[in-house]
């Protein structure tokens, strides 16, 4: 279990500070001050807001196909699906695509269908895309930052984001998703220790820099844990908070639950869903976690060791991404040669993926904030320490890597507006769903913003 509740943990420390929110008293997180640029940190402070393309040179993409051609293949195992990893036999296909067929200028202008833009904050160049909504009369637009994770970026949310910016009963979205520092094009640190509290901390100074005293955030992965620590920075800021991936500590009424709830669920506060999903809980929360994050373990440890193979080869960087993308999204696809890929998603979509980690040459970067979020005890981080009092969406996909029923969110989000059982996907809710995230979003701020 600690596997996985290490990766959504966070390491820092602090003095908890104590303020009024909503007529409660809730304690919050210091918002701290970092330096994460090259160097001493700068006396001059740059507040502008740039425009940015997404661009890539020939020289770049003839580099790359030379790459790919000198790619040297293991065979893989007899009927070994995707148990042993991403199969060779499959990747040779996938490869194949992307040196002869797959179109990645025609990709550059699809992301660029949005509007990019950098600024600095501690010394980073902080990479966002912003969407406005049509202008409409009698529309209410409601400022929502979308947040990713491992082994994601900004794209995972393009199919959602028109689904977001639509009227929908009179409400809209302005939508602001950022790249975390590391990721994507958003410049990567150049000191240690930039965890989530060092992310969540630089995109509240975003969202105020872009003029915005109150909003609604949505994450998953890194993302739940980041705009989670954003909701116990500035409660005071966040009108709502929505999550596709969530976990609760560890306490009594977790053990309980263990104990019981597979035959009593209801006197310890599960339903028959709950059951279905966690039960038998050491083969679907431990043994399965235990198969499914060896790369937790190596990121968490010594990431440039192995990130210097994925950062070098185009080939092996699309095999340790997309399995991902195969088993996160159902654990049953380890069972196929293909992995399932193209079940959910399309070859396009998946190297599109692929090749913002390798234009960007990101993926140590993004590996080592695993190793920044796991350097002290899970128990005594700050944020484990502190309650979220803001109203709260939950959205259980069945396939996610892990299930917390909402009597046990209820331990750490205190005010629960909603908890959805949805009806399919996995990890990449947003990639894989967009259709049923955005309405879940959408029911949640209706019920937030009702009078």
């Amino acid at each position: 279990i600690h596997f996985l509740l290490i990766l959504h943990s966070v390491a820092a420390g602090g003095i908890l500070a104590c303020m009024v929110h909503k007529r409660r008293q809730v304690k919050t997180i210091p918002l701290g001050e970092g330096w994460w640029g090259a160097g001493q940190k700068s006396l001059s402070k740059d507040d502008n807001i740039y425009s940015f393309r997404v661009e890539t040179s020939d020289k770049d993409i003839e580099d790359l196909y030379e790459r790919i051609d000198r790619t040297r293949y293991t065979d893989p195992l007899e009927d070994s699906g995707f148990h042993y990893g991403f199969n060779s036999t499959y990747l040779k296909k996938v490869v194949s695509y992307w040196r002869h067929e797959f179109d990645w200028k025609k990709q550059v202008e699809m992301l660029n269908k949005y509007p990019h833009f950098k600024t600095k904050i501690e010394g980073l160049d902080v990479h966002f895309i912003h969407v406005r909504p049509p202008h409409r009369e009698n529309q209410k637009v409601l400022p929502l930052m979308l947040v990713h994770g491992w082994p994601g970026c900004f794209y995972e949310f393009y199919k959602i984001i028109p689904l977001l910016t639509e009227n929908q009963d009179g409400v809209a979205f302005e939508i602001i998703c950022p790249s975390i520092p590391g990721y994507g094009f958003s410049e990567a640190p150049h000191k240690q220790g930039f965890d989530s509290l060092s992310a969540a901390r630089i995109f509240l100074t975003l969202m105020e820099r872009l003029g915005f005293s109150q909003f609604y955030l949505q994450g998953g992965d890194w993302g739940s844990l980041i705009t989670t620590n954003m909701a116990q920075m500035k409660p005071q800021c966040v009108k709502g908070l929505h999550l596709n991936m969530f976990l609760s500590r560890r306490g009594f009424k977790v053990l309980l639950g263990l104990m019981f709830g597979r035959y009593l669920p209801f006197l310890v506060g599960l339903t028959w869903e709950d059951v279905r999903r966690l039960f038998p809980y050491f083969e679907k929360n431990v043994w399965e976690i235990l198969r499914e994050t060896g790369y937790l373990h190596i990121q968490a440890t010594k990431p440039d060791t192995a990130g210097c193979g994925v950062n070098d080869s185009p080939v092996g960087l699309a095999a340790y991404i997309l399995e991902k993308f195969s088993t996160w999204t159902d654990l049953e696809n380890r069972a196929l040669e293909d992995g399932g890929l193209e079940r959910k998603f399309n070859l396009d979509e998946l190297l599109t993926v692929i090749m913002i980690y390798w234009t960007s040459g990101s993926i140590v970067s993004s590996m080592r904030f695993y190793k920044e979020n796991t350097k002290r005890n899970f128990d005594n981080r700050v944020d484990q320490k502190t309650g979220i009092f803001v109203p709260t969406g939950l959205a259980a996909f069945p396939n996610e890597l892990m299930h917390c029923p909402q009597a046990w969110a209820q331990i750490r989000y205190k005010n629960i507006y909603s908890y959805t059982f949805m009806s399919r996907g996995g990890h990449f809710a947003a990639f894989e769903e967009p259709k049923l995230l955005a309405d879940d979003i959408l029911q949640f701020v209706k019920k937030v913003e009702k009078p």
